[in-house]
């Protein structure tokens, strides 16, 4: 059937693969569950292993029913539940805690501490979001404060974080064997530690936020080839996308033009700013839409 195109979607309750022909039509789709985890009221959290084995599952079942040749595959493409935050050791691969999702509401607290210290409108301004729990940022100053030894390991230059986007790229790009520590600026925009007007992690923010900046992956645009697989049944094919699942809502629905909008059901709107930062009266976030291309022009 010629080359064809191998979509990773890795959701708040499921991850699926599916395949695309050369006319962007489905070929086969496959999908696994993985548990929702409630450690107490307002807590919401997932087994980064669990998520992993689950990618590698439906890869190898997509391509498996489909009898789809691995090495006509001409591109991989990531697109995942933003936000949610994971933390892990680079020399054993092994997460520190488990994910802590974006529903989880255990910084309401830190959230508030920050608004009554009179940052929220200096954080809004560098990243166009409001102070929340909803972002990855208080997130991962939880674990580091919280979880035994984590930012002892942190400041040793042992630990890793990433989004969900993040922690499949490194599996599948080799993991402990060199992976690919990346995100895309859409993803890395939903962190609370990127200012959107450089496309870069934001000293201030991260000094604001208590994080050290070795941790945090490498942001790159959101197409371009990243660089290859080494795992899982798509080993030697390319890297070549992430997307933010709303911001690739936006891309599928070809929502280029300032304004445009595209509704995903199970999920919120996402709406085309523009180059330029919107904070609106009503509390609008802004974002960073897409990039492709390299970063450094993007950026530029």
């Amino acid at each position: 059937m010629g080359k064809w195109l191998a979509s990773i979607d890795q959701g708040t309750t499921s991850t699926r693969c599916i395949a695309f022909d050369a006319r962007g039509a489905i070929v086969t789709l496959v999908q696994k569950e993985h548990r929702q985890i409630y450690p107490q009221p307002g807590w919401v959290e997932h087994d980064p292993r669990e998520i992993w084995r689950n990618t590698e599952a439906v890869i190898e079942q997509a391509l498996s029913q489909s009898k789809l040749p691995p090495p006509d595959c001409a591109g991989i493409g990531i697109t995942n539940q933003r936000e949610t935050t994971v933390v892990w050791n680079k020399r054993t691969g092994e997460p520190l805690y488990n994910a802590l999702v974006w529903q989880d509401t255990r910084v309401n607290e830190i959230v508030a501490r920050y608004v009554a210290d009179g940052h929220q409108d200096r954080v809004r301004a560098l990243t166009g979001l409001p102070l929340a729990s909803y972002f990855s940022a208080l997130k991962l100053q939880w674990v580091l404060d919280n979880v035994s030894g984590a930012r002892q390991a942190a400041d040793s230059g042992d630990l890793l974080f990433g989004t969900m986007d993040t922690w499949v790229a490194w599996n599948l790009t080799g993991g402990v064997q060199d992976g690919l520590h990346i995100t895309d600026v859409t993803n890395a925009s939903r962190t609370q530690l990127m200012n959107l007007a450089t496309l870069d992690w934001d000293d201030e923010l991260l000094e604001l936020f208590r994080i050290p900046r070795t941790m945090l992956p490498r942001i790159v645009s959101s197409s371009e080839v990243m660089g290859l697989a080494t795992t899982t049944a798509l080993k030697g094919r390319p890297l070549a996308g992430i997307l933010g699942d709303q911001q690739s809502a936006l891309v599928g629905q070809v929502c280029f033009a300032r304004e445009e909008r595209a509704r995903a059901f199970g999920g919120r709107d996402a709406r085309a700013h523009g180059p330029s930062l919107v904070a609106g009266e009503d509390g609008a976030r802004s974002e960073d839409r897409a990039r492709a291309g390299p970063i450094a022009a993007a950026a530029g």
